[in-house]
């Protein structure tokens, strides 16, 4: 699991940084866990554009991920590591003992071959899933629950995870992956391990057509618009365009945004770092 760096043999390769792909054992899906994808091109049910700067790319599948692991007490076997073309982690396909076939995202170090678990009585290895009060202090854990039997919410994107740092009553005080602290009941299950594909961060597209076959349209700077466009458009010649803003309005820096009666307020010892 790496990077490569292409040879400069075109202006598109020159400074392209590519993941290499070493880490997958399969290059087709399992078709009984494919769904189609509709894709809206940014509009809604009206036809009317709402959402600025989706269109294009290329045609995928989903593929259903099974973020609850919650066939407890039955092993299984990891058949291959795959790519997914919905999410920056890789994904892997488990068989269990009875024969049914899930995907899971794909810890750091999950191997073909390997047995994992989910429920109570797993040990805290590698791509086991349990809960968080059955954990050692200091377990790294991604794909974490925020209510019981919802399914992982939390630490899901390639190279993430929180750590468990300690305990509470009935929560789990979790390290999470923007250096905030907080609880979660510890009956909501978490899978051991980091998230896989941590170089994810060091890829570089090299050319603009590869960020238009993901599917983003060219996104247009506010200080490039007009005054009826955007708060910061308009002015002579090259204008600051005043304080960072969205599009209505809303600073996009300095600003709190979490709302003051936050059920969650409780919850978190300390915010994240800034």
């Amino acid at each position: 699991m790496g990077v490569k760096k292409l040879k400069p043999v075109t202006p598109g390769t020159r400074f392209r940084v590519a993941p290499d792909f070493s880490e997958l054992t399969a290059s087709k899906p399992e078709k009984s866990l494919l769904e189609p994808i509709k894709r809206t091109g940014g509009r809604n049910s009206q036809g009317r554009r709402t959402m600025r700067y989706i269109g294009g790319g290329h045609k995928r599948m989903y593929r259903i991920i099974d973020f609850k692991r919650d066939k407890t007490g039955v092993p299984a076997e990891v058949l291959t590591i795959e790519y997914d073309p919905n999410r920056s982690a890789r994904i892997a396909l488990v068989q269990y003992t009875d024969g049914e076939k899930r995907y899971i995202i794909a810890p750091q170090g999950l191997a073909v071959g390997k047995t994992i678990q989910s429920g109570e009585g797993s040990t805290p290895d590698v791509g086991n899933a349990m809960p968080l009060a059955k954990m050692p202090i200091g377990t790294i854990v991604h794909n974490i629950e925020l209510h019981p039997g919802k399914g992982g919410a939390m630490a899901r994107s390639a190279g993430t995870y929180a750590q468990l740092v300690g305990r509470e009553d009935k929560y789990a005080i979790l390290r999470m992956p923007s250096g905030e602290t907080r609880k979660v009941l510890g009956v909501c299950f978490a899978t051991v391990g980091s998230v896989s594909n941590p170089d994810h961060m060091n890829y570089t597209m090299g050319k603009a057509g590869r960020v238009r076959w993901l599917g983003r349209r060219p996104r247009v700077r506010g200080v490039a618009m007009n005054p009826i466009d955007h708060p910061m458009g308009g002015g002579e010649g090259r204008a600051s365009g005043g304080h960072p803003r969205s599009r209505n309005g809303q600073f996009a820096k300095g600003q709190k945004t979490r709302k003051p009666k936050n059920q969650s307020n409780s919850l978190i010892i300390s915010r994240r770092k800034k």
